[in-house]
């Protein structure tokens, strides 16, 4: 089979990271990322399935590993050499199409779920990330024994499968993880009746959150800080009821919500923040417009940054990460999972627009470079189109 495949290779990851540096996207051209040849991988067990992807999205952690600026905190939850890829649609060998939700949780591990009816995401024990008969692995994408989507074929667990309807086509589909992440986050923020919510970075996630918050919450006015028109046009479209420039993002919460200035922070300021960059710069200006005792919540990987947290002490703000999706807890005292509730969300809002451009796995240099490149050059989302390759 044809695969992407990221070796344990040092200098040439420490060559990504020297690149990227100097070009968006040019860590692929010379980091430890390669298309190969390689065996398909074998089923560990009982409950697992072959996938041959369709369509796999470039996600903002994939682009962080191959340019050589992610943390070296995931170095204990992944396996090499892996396929990266997990934002996947695929279909089964009987041909049913699905979606894959990529968290390698307890049953793939062979260990007890929490509780009933979670979701691969759920539990408060990171430690079966590190059992069962697979390699070690967050998710699939970044673990030796599963492959990945950016490849013609990959191995999941059951539990990881979600049948796609055929109102949804591969565009769509596609979109459903990153959709998962989105209300993840609109949950994880907590966001009460008439509250005033900033949305920093709206590329994919930011755009999914955004989104979300709108559907899934009782917000009252959503400020989203976008760089560039694609970004401005579909913030409104998806429920922004204000969209600025970042350099004006400051000014247009004072103006909403009726604060004064403190030297060069907001005396109060936004309800909720959601942070969907996660770099010094963008935790800071979080920090400067939430108001005291209000909430950030960091969709962004944040990676290794230095913020100055005297504000975070001083008004009492709460700072929460999200990542990925899990079982939601909804007003009315049910629950759902955040990947099952992405499905009405991604045919709502029409998340499938986002997808801006495929490219098949030969050209991977160019997709790389156009994913680093997506907001200046117009783009949101960025996928490996499988459909014609060989396996």
């Amino acid at each position: 089979m044809k695969a992407l495949v990221f070796e344990r290779k040092e200098l040439r990851y420490v060559a990504a990271a020297v690149a990227s540096r100097v070009s968006p996207g040019a860590g692929a051209q010379v980091g430890p990322l390669r298309l190969k040849d390689v065996d398909a991988p074998e089923l560990p067990g009982d409950g697992w399935q072959r996938v041959f992807p369709l369509l796999s999205g470039i996600c903002g952690s994939d682009l962080s590993t191959v340019e050589g600026k992610s943390s070296r905190y995931f170095d204990p939850f992944v396996s090499f050499p892996f396929v990266p890829g997990h934002e996947v649609v695929g279909t089964l060998e009987d041909g049913t199409r699905v979606a894959l939700e990529p968290v390698l949780g307890h049953s793939c591990r062979g260990e007890q779920p929490p509780f009933e009816g979670a979701a691969p995401g759920d539990g408060d024990d990171y430690g079966y990330l590190l059992g069962g008969a697979i390699d070690d692995g967050i998710q699939v994408g970044f673990c030796a024994s599963t492959g990945g989507g950016w490849g013609t074929e990959l191995v999941a667990h059951s539990s990881q499968l979600h049948s796609v309807p055929d109102s949804l086509d591969d565009n769509a589909a596609v979109m459903l993880e990153p959709a998962a992440g989105g209300v993840h986050t609109a949950f994880k923020a907590k966001v009460q009746p008439g509250d005033t919510v900033v949305v920093q970075g709206v590329g994919t996630m930011g755009l999914c959150a955004l989104a979300a918050l709108r559907k899934f919450t009782s917000a009252g006015t959503i400020i989203a800080a976008a760089k560039y028109p694609l970004q401005r046009q579909l913030a409104s479209d998806l429920g922004a009821d204000l969209v600025v420039e970042p350099s004006e993002l400051k000014r247009a919460v004072r103006r909403v919500t009726g604060c004064r200035m403190l030297g060069e922070d907001l005396s109060g300021g936004a309800d909720v923040t959601i942070d969907a960059v996660g770099s010094a710069a963008s935790l800071t200006t979080s920090l400067s417009i939430t108001r005291p005792r209000g909430r950030i919540v960091m969709l962004g990987m944040p990676g290794v940054t230095k913020v100055d947290l005297t504000p975070l002490w001083h008004r009492e703000t709460e700072l929460v990460g999200s990542y990925t999706y899990g079982t939601e807890y909804l007003p009315d005292g049910s629950s759902a999972t955040s990947f099952d509730m992405a499905f009405d969300l991604v045919q709502d809002a029409n998340l499938g627009r986002l997808v801006s451009a495929t490219y098949p796995l030969r050209d991977y240099r160019d997709a790389l470079r156009h994913a680093a490149e997506a907001g200046p050059r117009g783009a949101i989302k960025i996928a490996f189109d499988l459909r014609d390759a060989k396996r």
